[in-house]
């Protein structure tokens, strides 16, 4: 039996063809590259000015150019004026935002972890309707709910307190949906099953197995929590009114105040140099964590 094949049609390629496909994606490359360009120094541009001025003493920061360094190099003794004036009280502000931020975000990524596992790997009666909840909470902006967080906060006596920033920077629904959304893919359940069935414990599984398959993860939300509480700023301006408790936000922007109100008193660039400083722990926390996003940590875990 004779089976006859069919050439395909031979495709002629015309020279210009070619030419004028790549034509239109080059011209993407550039747009794109013009619109990174573009947004690149929209970013630096605040904290290059930032650091140039920090440089300058007051009367430097209006006698000469913004985007240039003044007559002398007086970083250092901006450092030494910022750590020493008002009794040392920004070192105080310093150590009240490490307070908010070690038990505020260390304790919200420790929630979101349990809750978004437990969420994504169990099934109980009610799930959607928390799925529902928290995807609620996530679309609530953090300052409508700060007056009425004030209220209850105040007629239980915890207004002035540092418990008055922790406990609200406890809760982070985008954090607890990040994680529910990662462990759903990053652990599998086959390898939960195969741990239930060599005997391990539910507590054993999670700390031994889940909790590093999740580590990009809770490292993301790690850092999410730690830069929403370091940059907090409304919620200890309402909360507090003792100057001792406030955090660098908040006790910044009295010294700005202080600098351009009624009788200014000439620290514009303390102010400068205070801010540039409350930057240096969240770029330190960044090249330190983001060794830890990796991905396919998972990857020939399970036997297909």
């Amino acid at each position: 039996m004779t089976t006859l094949t069919r050439s395909a049609a031979p495709v002629v390629v015309k020279p210009g063809a070619t030419k004028r496909s790549r034509r239109p994606r080059r011209r993407r490359s550039v747009v794109l590259m013009i619109m990174m360009i573009v947004f690149t120094v929209y970013s630096v541009f605040p904290l290059l000015w930032l650091i140039i001025n920090a440089t300058k003493s007051q009367a430097s920061l209006f006698s000469s150019f913004g985007l240039w360094f003044g007559d002398g190099f007086d970083l250092f003794s901006n450092i030494a004026q910022t750590f020493s004036y008002d009794n040392g009280i920004f070192l105080h502000w310093f150590g009240n935002t490490l307070l908010y931020v070690v038990f505020g975000a260390g304790g919200a990524t420790l929630l979101a972890t349990v809750a978004g596992y437990g969420l994504a790997k169990y099934r109980f009666p009610g799930r959607r309707a928390v799925f529902a909840v928290v995807l609620g909470a996530v679309a609530i902006p953090g300052t409508a709910l700060a007056v009425p967080t004030f209220l209850m906060f105040s007629s239980i006596g915890l207004t002035n307190t540092p418990w008055a920033v922790i406990l609200p920077s406890l809760i982070s629904p985008f954090g607890l949906y990040l994680i529910w959304v990662f462990a759903t893919d990053a652990v599998p359940s086959e390898l939960l099953e195969a741990a239930r069935m060599d005997g391990a414990s539910e507590f054993r599984t999670f700390f031994t197995i889940s909790l590093r398959l999740l580590g990009p993860g809770i490292v993301t939300v790690l850092l999410l929590t730690i830069v929403a509480t370091w940059n907090n700023y409304f919620l200890p301006l309402i909360m507090l009114s003792d100057p001792t408790w406030y955090p660098l936000t908040v006790g910044l922007g009295q010294w700005s105040a202080q600098a351009s109100g009624v009788g200014a008193q000439p620290i514009f660039n303390l102010v400068i140099t205070g801010s540039l400083m409350t930057i240096v722990p969240i770029v330190i926390a960044f090249l330190f964590l983001q060794r830890y996003w990796q991905s396919g940590l998972a990857a020939g875990s399970v036997k297909q």
